[in-house]
């Protein structure tokens, strides 16, 4: 990563990674699928609303395997083989610790939350079931995503992508065995994904206790090192706060897409058509964001290690590469999804009907989803390789600041502004891509702005540290 041409290895290292995080998507993707050919007309629905708190919960815990990336990365990088075992053990343990508090804080305050979001009787009811089964098998989740983390951080994203996909098999195969065997709903495929979530954990532990080098994992070693934990926290906690507060300001726009639904849609309806169309086209839309994500994880890994090796000059180029793959990314599948919409939304059980039917009010909610928000997806791309560059750089605060400004704090002020004022999906999706362009062009500026200053004053990453220490 800190020597020859880059383009090329920035881009071998994210194909692997891409198909790693659409294999993770597939999981939620195969529930949602699946869940449509039960007999439960509002299974679809009922999973699309837990996403935002689900995550609201476990990002705090998980965003701290960011730093874990960074930490481990930059040890690397800068040849501290030692320094980076320990890290990897520390990270380990932060993992399992945090991911047991997700689990029993998500089973406490489920029901009250998905109440609060406006949720009510079966929706509610379903939606309930879903997320406390999800969080009986958060710890295994927590687990895999840090060790995810740390094979990424040296520069290994094939073990994940073989061991995600067969887990994401399995998830399917369960999927469809709870739902069309046995004939259960939700619960079915909340149950899917715990189990695969356990399996993928075992094996990526295994493979690391393999492992030749500085992060070989043995349980023996397993501790909690002040100074690790102190870096793992610098730069993870506010990435994990960052995707806490998007997923508040995603749970206050979920709200106000129930508060549509509820106005289009007389009680007692025999499903929730703008919630189901809302959910399927989310689901759709996840596939691009974790595409692009790849290239997220690339610009905090390469910018890490560069930076752990004072080659400052190579962050420029790292920056404009990830930006141009981003945007072929966002591009190709954004173009893909929206072209094929009809065929894909009916793998959701959406489709068009007559007019004003609850058939035509979901497929119109998915359409009109896909063509705010899937169409600009590039912005995220942008959006989000500043965001890497910026972390890998150590400047976690910043970007957090940037973000929660730029997209969280402005979707919240626009839903009690101009969606007070005309409460319509079109306007309630508008908020996306204005947020993203205010908050890329943040990004751009505070990466500029911070290179500019590191080149100037050129120190290597083991003097940045000991700086850091001393100060603290």
């Amino acid at each position: 990563m800190t020597e020859g041409p880059l383009f090329y290895k920035i881009l071998l290292f994210i194909l692997p990674l891409m198909a790693t995080n659409l294999l993770q998507t597939l999981y939620n993707a195969a529930d949602m699928m699946v869940v449509g050919l039960s007999s439960e007309p509002d299974a679809v629905g009922a999973i699309g609303i837990t996403g935002s708190f689900i995550n609201l919960v476990l990002n705090v815990f998980i965003g701290l395997a960011t730093g874990a990336n960074v930490v481990v990365a930059r040890h690397l990088g800068a040849r501290e083989g030692e320094r980076a075992s320990r890290t990897v053990h520390t990270a380990l343990s932060i993992g399992l610790v945090l991911g047991v508090a997700g689990a029993m804080l998500g089973l406490v305050i489920s029901r009250p939350v998905l109440a609060l979001m406006g949720a009510k009787g079966k929706l509610l009811d379903l939606a309930t079931l879903y997320t406390c089964i999800y969080f009986a098998g958060a710890p295994f989740l927590s687990l895999t995503n840090y060790l995810i983390s740390i094979f990424r951080a040296k520069g290994d994203t094939k073990t994940p992508l073989v061991v995600l996909a067969a887990a994401g098999l399995l998830n399917v195969l369960l999927n469809l065995f709870f739902v069309l065997v046995l004939g259960l709903s939700v619960e079915g495929v909340a149950l899917a994904t715990v189990l695969s979530n356990v399996a993928s954990s075992l094996w990526l532990l295994f493979k690391l206790s393999r492992d030749d080098g500085a992060c070989r994992f043995s349980p023996k070693k397993l501790c909690f090192d002040t100074l690790a934990f102190r870096k793992i926290l610098y730069i993870g906690l506010p990435a994990g706060i960052q995707g806490s507060l998007f997923s508040l300001s995603n749970m206050i726009i979920q709200s106000s897409i129930l508060q549509v639904n509820n106005a289009l849609c007389p009680p007692g309806s025999a499903f929730e058509p703008v919630v189901k169309g809302n959910a399927a086209a989310a689901n759709l839309e996840g596939f691009v964001y974790t595409a692009q994500n790849s290239v997220y994880q690339a610009a905090i890994t390469f910018t890490s290690q560069n930076t752990g090796a004072a080659k400052y000059e190579r962050v420029w180029r790292v920056m404009a590469c990830c930006y141009a793959i981003a945007f072929g990314i966002c591009a190709f599948f954004s173009g893909t999804i929206f072209l094929l919409r009809e065929p894909l939304l009916s793998l959701y059980n959406v489709t068009p009907g007559a007019t004003e039917s609850l058939d035509f009010l979901a497929f119109e909610a998915a359409r009109k989803r896909l063509t705010y928000l899937v169409l600009p997806y590039f912005l995220v791309g942008f959006m989000e390789s500043g965001c890497g560059v910026i972390r890998g750089l150590g400047k976690s605060i910043s970007s957090t600041v940037i973000s929660l400004l730029g997209a969280c704090a402005f979707r919240i002020a626009w839903v009690y502004t101009a969606f007070r004022i005309i409460p319509t999906l079109e306007v309630l999706y508008l908020s996306y891509p204005i947020s993203w362009s205010l908050t890329a062009l943040a990004h751009f500026t505070c990466a500029t702005l911070a290179l500019r200053h590191f080149l100037k004053t050129r120190k290597t990453d083991r003097e940045i540290r000991q700086m850091h220490d001393h100060q603290h």
